[in-house]
């Protein structure tokens, strides 16, 4: 099954076609910028009626490439510039998988095998295309809010295997491009959806994860109650106590469900919340006093990219690997319809 995305304002078809825009900085207004391009130092900032680009007041600015360099980083494509919101926007418009280039690396070791880099990849460019949206001022942010960004800098040679080897090829579930989500180590058992992000879906459920070996596989970690009383005044409830944390009921997937300490009790999604905000790698946790007993690292939904990892090194191919963790989906090429 091929899905078909339009690609809202592109003139040609083709998966070529495909721009993203990476929301790279948010700048104060009077703050000045110093942008390296091919043509030489460009300074700009924003004010209240638009960017003010080497003296000279524009409602935008945007510059095409092939490259720039924002803070010494280079980032392939162009870059658009506008104030939105009482900031300057600084904006990377680059190809979906030149993209992909400067993610791939951020979000998974060089080191990792083969087979888990093209999973990785394939998820990489699903939940890209997943938050395109010609509606808003950007798509994706470049940092752990989305998916982390490096640029040009931080690609190598087994990253860009990787990408190109899966070129095109993206998650989907009835149709729809799929959520692909992931994170370092499940502790065992991934989450389901709906203990993280409030939603059931049918292909995010908790599933064994026994090849998940890491070094946040097994943790333990002391939390200060001054610690946690912060965690629970962010999700906006206050203190009325001084007991230890205590997990009275866990999720199917063996993650805190309902917590109580410092005198308030905080159940479902917002108890895992909770434990993270407290500065926890992951919700899978047991508490002696003020000590966490815990396992895995990060929310637990969908790949482990421990145990993608693991699998890899037993011989299962990428396919095999998202077929685990995304029962129910299919490997689908992206194909992109101009109008």
């Amino acid at each position: 099954m091929a899905l078909v995305l339009a690609a809202l304002g592109q003139k040609a078809p083709g998966l070529e076609a495909l721009l993203v825009r990476v929301l790279l900085r948010e700048v104060e207004l009077g703050e000045e910028v110093r942008l390296a391009l091919p043509t030489g130092e460009v300074a700009l900032r924003g004010q209240a009626e638009g960017v003010v680009v080497e003296g000279r007041l524009l409602p935008s600015w945007a510059v095409e490439g092939p490259y720039f360099a924002l803070e010494k980083r280079p980032y392939r494509g162009g870059l658009v510039a506008r104030v939105e919101g009482g900031r300057l926007l600084l904006v990377n418009v680059l190809p979906l998988e030149d993209y992909l280039l400067g993610v791939l690396p951020a979000e998974m070791p060089a080191s990792f095998p083969e087979e888990a880099l093209k999973a990785q990849a394939v998820l990489a460019r699903t939940f890209a295309v997943r938050r395109l949206n010609p509606l808003a001022p950007y798509d994706l942010c470049a940092t752990e809010a989305c998916q982390v960004y490096l640029g040009l800098s931080a690609e190598t040679p087994r990253h860009e295997r990787a990408v190109r080897a899966t070129e095109g090829r993206v998650l989907s579930y009835a149709g729809q491009v799929a959520s692909a989500l992931y994170h370092a180590d499940s502790g065992g058992m991934t989450a389901g959806s709906e203990e993280v992000f409030q939603k059931a879906l049918p292909y995010l459920r908790p599933r064994p994860d026994p090849y998940a070996k890491g070094p946040k596989s097994v943790w333990q970690q002391a939390v200060r109650p001054e610690e946690a009383a912060r965690a629970l005044r962010a999700l906006g409830y206050a203190p009325r106590g001084d007991d230890p944390p205590q997990v009275l009921e866990k999720s199917l997937s063996g993650r805190a469900w309902r917590v109580r300490l410092l005198g308030v009790e905080v159940r479902g999604p917002e108890a895992q919340r909770l434990l993270r905000l407290m500065g926890l790698p992951s919700a899978m946790a047991e508490f002696q006093g003020w000590l966490a007993l815990g396992r895995g690292a990060g929310h637990g939904v969908g790949l482990s990219q421990w145990g993608a990892k693991g699998m890899a090194e037993r011989g299962y191919g990428y396919r095999e690997i998202l077929g685990h963790y995304f029962p129910g989906t299919l490997l689908s090429p992206l194909e992109v319809a101009a109008r």
